[in-house]
């Protein structure tokens, strides 16, 4: 894959997750209140994958991308992650009430980026 092709797969990512901004981050923020996770993990896919729970399909979004919610504890289990690289990860791992942590997954590789959720007008007023 070519700079120019991962760039344009990751401006489409970035074109949806603008739109879903919002739903994102309230699943993001239940995950954790929840204690579900301290680290939720969203999969950015164009097809159906067998981790975590599909919070947004993209053929009722008119997206480019699925979209599901996982924890680094499923993709431990899953062998997406070893249990050696945990900590890395961890440490790696941005705040969650700022940042959305999405695993982009397309045919030829697959890639984690921290994305900024938008600033919301609460946010801006303080």
């Amino acid at each position: 894959m070519t700079e120019a092709e991962f760039n344009e797969i990751i401006g489409t990512l970035k074109d949806d997750l603008r739109i879903y901004d919002e739903m994102i981050r309230e699943v993001s923020v239940d995950m954790i209140a929840e204690e579900f996770t301290e680290y939720p993990v969203f999969i950015a896919t164009q097809h159906e994958v067998k981790i975590g729970e599909l919070i947004i399909d993209k053929n009722d979004m008119a997206g480019t991308f699925n979209l599901y919610a996982t924890t680094i504890d499923e993709m431990i289990v899953m062998k997406l992650i070893l249990e050696s690289k945990k900590n890395d990860f961890i440490k790696a791992y941005k705040d969650p009430k700022k940042f959305m942590c999405v695993m982009l997954v397309t045919e030829k590789f697959a890639s984690f980026v921290f994305l900024p959720y938008a600033k919301r007008q609460k946010e801006d007023d303080e």
